[in-house]
């Protein structure tokens, strides 16, 4: 029997400072929601005075997980040891695999509001230790699949009805929807069994877990909602409509050692991360 998924959690997103000075708003990885396996942790940025974000990332590193970097105003310039650089600007998504290791630095341009998102997928045991990568797709590249009452989706990872989204190759086979829903209308998404999921409300008000007996659980913008096990998920917009980000992915099931930007599976990997860094050899 097919069934609805409701509305298990709802996170208030929490006031943090990142990086160089970064203001920005948390709701993975905090005191309410440490994480949601496979999620590590979920960032919003977003300020029209430059004093809030220009300070940036400088250089630091990551191992063991996948940085999502996904933007809906003004532009970020990324660069890494490695040799690879760019800027990702409005619409545009990187999906960064750290694997082995990586140093790089993340740096927001001044404009008149810098607004987007940072997620962090952990990676397997099998690809901890993999060759960093990334997948750097720019708006004009994601798909944008429409609905008769109005809605609207822009499909970054997983599908929406024949459109696939351009990120692919991904270990925790996930879906990554922003989805932008009318005053009053509906979205219903298949979302597989045993994956965690949830949405990220940040413009709006909406009803989230619709079901058949239930006007299901109101909330509005900034939100993080943390969804139940079930086979879908039902949307309603409310009055002035709702834009959201839904987010899905298989769990790992595995142990979490983590210290800062690494995650590995065991605190003996975190110990020799650390050595590799002081010694150098930690980029190969």
């Amino acid at each position: 029997m097919n069934q609805t998924r409701k509305v298990k959690t709802v996170v208030t997103p929490q006031p943090a400072i990142e990086g160089a000075g970064v203001h920005l708003k948390r709701s993975i990885a905090t005191r309410t929601l440490s994480e949601l396996d496979p999620f590590l942790l979920f960032d919003h940025f977003g300020s029209d005075n430059p004093e809030d974000y220009l300070a940036g990332f400088p250089m630091h590193p990551h191992r063991g997980i996948e940085t999502v970097t996904y933007m809906l105003a003004g532009t970020v310039r990324h660069r890494d040891t490695l040799g690879n650089s760019g800027t990702i600007g409005p619409g545009d998504i990187q999906w960064m695999t750290a694997g082995r290791g990586i140093l790089h630095e993340e740096m927001p341009q001044r404009s008149p509001r810098l607004d987007g998102f940072q997620l962090w997928v952990n990676l397997p045991a099998r690809l901890k230790m993999t060759a960093p990568r990334y997948q750097d797709i720019s708006a004009a590249k994601i798909p944008v699949w429409k609905g008769e009452n109005g809605v609207a989706v822009r499909v970054i990872a997983g599908e929406v009805g024949a459109i696939r989204g351009p990120v692919t190759d991904i270990a925790a086979a996930p879906t990554y929807l922003d989805v932008t829903i009318p005053p009053n209308g509906d979205f219903r998404r298949p979302v597989p069994r045993g994956h965690a999921a949830f949405a990220y409300l940040f413009e709006g008000t909406g009803m989230f877990g619709v079901t058949e007996g239930s006007d299901g659980t109101a909330a509005s913008a900034p939100k993080l909602l943390v969804l139940e096990d079930g086979d879908d998920i039902v949307i309603r917009g409310g009055k002035s409509g709702v834009r959201f980000l839904l987010v899905s992915g298989q769990p790992l099931n595995e142990p979490i050692a983590r210290y800062g930007p690494f995650v590995m599976n065991t605190r003996e990997e975190i110990e020799q991360t650390l050595r590799e860094l002081r010694e150098g050899t930690f980029i190969r």
